[in-house]
Order: C-alpha cells, then sequence, then structure tokens
C-alpha cells in the first residue's frame, strides 16, 4: 500500500491518516510501544538514530528486531519520500488500555 505523508508528520500520524491498524495509545507522546513499526533494512541508514529511551520503550515491544522503530519518533521528510515500513504481526500495550 502507498500512501501520502505531509513533510513535518510522524509516521504515527501518517498511519492514522490513512486508517492503519497503528494504534498510537499515548498519543505519540512515547510513553508506549502501540506505534512499533519495522522499517526496511535499506532505509535504516537514513533515519536518526534512536534515543535511548525511544530503545528502552522498544526493548518492552513483542518482536522487536534491529529495524524496529517507534513512528512517534520519525518525521517525515522530503528525503524519506518512498520509505518502507511495516506493520509488526503484533503489539504490546503497556498502558493496559
Amino acid at each position: 500500500m502507498t500512501v501520502e505523508a505531509t513533510p513535518g508528520m510522524t509516521l504515527l500520524e501518517v498511519a492514522w491518516k490513512n486508517c492503519l491498524k497503528v494504534e498510537g495509545a499515548c498519543g505519540g507522546s512515547m510513553a508506549c510501544s502501540t506505534c512499533h513499526l519495522i522499517i526496511d533494512s535499506n532505509w535504516v541508514e537514513k533515519l536518526p538514530r534512536a534515543s535511548d529511551e525511544e530503545s528502552q520503550m522498544l526493548d518492552l515491544t513483542w518482536g522487536r528486531k534491529k529495524n524496529s522503530r517507534l513512528g512517534c519518533q520519525i518525521k517525515v521528510t522530503n528525503q524519506l519520500n518512498g520509505l518502507i515500513v511495516s506493520l509488526p504481526i503484533e503489539n504490546t500495550n503497556l498502558l493496559g488500555n
């Protein structure tokens, strides 16, 4: 599936706008891991590195991979045109919602 995104939006916001099954229970405040996404390995190096806080939150998610990221932490830029992202099979809602 190909979706349109506006620069400045987070990948979580893009998912919501396109009715994708990405929960984002904390609203994008990095307090859960329900916006866990898997970035195509060809794109990982083109993204800013995950912060320590993001990495710690990802440690709590189900099915973390080395190319896992939180959608709330990645902002769309023109340089990311064509970015390939997958949804994990499952996610864990640490907020219990």
